[in-house]
Formats: C-alpha cells, structure tokens, sequence
C-alpha cells in the first residue's frame, strides 16, 4: 500500500508513518511538506492508496488541497489530520471530498483504531460532529475544546447510537445496486466514476444515488456520511464496509 502523508510537520509525519508500518505490509510512505508538493508526488509516482491530509498547510489550505486531489484523481481516498476538530471543520472537509477525519488530539489508541478502519475502506468521524447543531461561523474556525473521548476505530456517538444493533441497506429499503451505489458514494467517488465501477449509466447512478439519500432523509453526500455514522450502516461482507462496530474494549 502507498500511503502519502501530508504535513508540514516532519516529526507528526514520521510518528504516522511508524503507527502505519505494523497495520499495514507492505507498506512505502510518500512524505509532502504542502499542498504544492503533494501534488508534485502525485505527478511523479501517480495516485497513492490512501493521502492523509492536514489542513493548517503553508501556501495553499489543506481544503484546497484535498479538493485538488479528489478532482485530479477521485478514485484516491483522502483523509484529513487536523488539530481543529470542530463540527464546521470537520464538514467542510467532507464538503470538499474528504472520506474521514482524525482529530490530531485524539490518543493514539484512537488514531490507530480509526487508520485500521480506514485502512479496511471504513470512515472515521470525531465525535464532535454528532454534537450540537452546526453554528453559522467559518468552516476554518480553530477548535477551542478537544475532541471527546471514543474508543478505538468508533466515535463515542455512533457507538452509542447503535446500541446494540446495526442497520443494513436492506434495513432501509435498498436494493442490492443502491447499496453498492451507497456504498461507493459515501466514499466521495463521483457519479461518473461509480458508473464506471459498476457498469451503470450516469442516469442510473442518479436515480440510484436520489434513492439512497431518500432512504438516509439527507441531501447531500456529506449529510449521508454523517447519517450513516449516526446508524451504524453496515454493508454485506462481499462488500468494504464504511462503517464498522469497534471490537470490544480489552
């Protein structure tokens, strides 16, 4: 797996790397101080597995950079690193493509759980965006308070908001194409790209994808990812799942 590490911090990204290496082999980290110089290494090696992103970056913002990436390669996941983990924040990165969001002050008990999920095509929320109503303020807002305590690959608030059950796609009345287009969408891949993935028409996708956002009563693919945390939407095991139940706390 190729894992390019965004930062411009030399030391959080050679701590990240040294958390990835038993998770995953084999494993080659790429290494970017910027925005600018992440898109240099994608030039030269081309697309990573998997591009983990702060947003606090000299020259251009993480957000622009995470909206570059996905519309230069949308087949690429990324995921954001930042010390600001506020509702907004966390948001506007799904708002500009992102599939995940790790605070930079969770444990690293909770970040290697939550690049495990990753890793396995699952999306990680902080907890902070289950909480509160989101206020009018910017999305680039510093976040005054840490993140809330969550045991590891799952917030607190979709464990605790699955109780003891999960809900599956059939659970909301979706076929087994809709649940693959579900699937694909809530991992920020565009309409074009889902029909290439899945050999349907770009009208199908869209019907398909106006059916799932129905079934979750959201409009948008970020208002999907939050409602489909909120569930604890499960996917059949012949698929990645994008959202997963922790293993139990030893």
């Amino acid at each position: 797996m190729r894992v390019l590490l965004v930062d411009d911090h030399t030391l959080f990204r050679e701590g990240i790397a040294l958390l990835l290496r038993p998770l995953v082999q084999p494993l080659e980290t790429w290494e970017a101080g910027s925005c600018e110089e992440a898109v240099d290494v994608i030039d030269q090696r081309g697309a990573a597995d998997l591009v983990l992103i702060d947003l606090g970056l000299p020259g251009a913002s993480g957000l622009e950079g995470v909206k570059r990436l996905r519309e230069s390669h949308p087949e690429m996941p990324v995921v954001v690193m930042s010390s600001a983990d506020d509702k907004d924040t966390v948001l506007a990165a799904l708002d500009a493509g992102a599939m995940g969001f790790i605070p930079k002050s969770s444990t690293s008990a909770v970040m290697i759980g939550a690049l495990k999920l990753i890793l396995a095509k699952g999306i990680y929320l902080p907890p902070s965006v289950f909480l509160a109503a989101r206020s009018p303020g910017p999305a680039s807002a510093p976040a005054t308070a840490a993140a809330a305590p969550a045991p590891p690959a799952f917030p607190a608030a979709q464990a605790s908001a699955i109780g003891a059950t999960t809900v599956r796609p059939v659970d909301l009345g979706l076929t087994q194409r809709q649940a693959e287009v579900l699937h694909l969408l809530l991992q920020g891949k565009p309409a074009k790209l889902i029909g290439r993935e899945l050999d349907l028409s770009l009208s199908t996708v869209k019907a398909h994808t106006s059916a799932v956002l129905r079934a979750l009563n959201v409009t948008t693919r970020t208002q999907a990812v939050v409602a489909a945390g909120r569930l604890g939407l499960r996917f059949d095991a012949s698929a990645d799942p994008p959202l997963r139940r922790p293993p139990a706390s030893p």
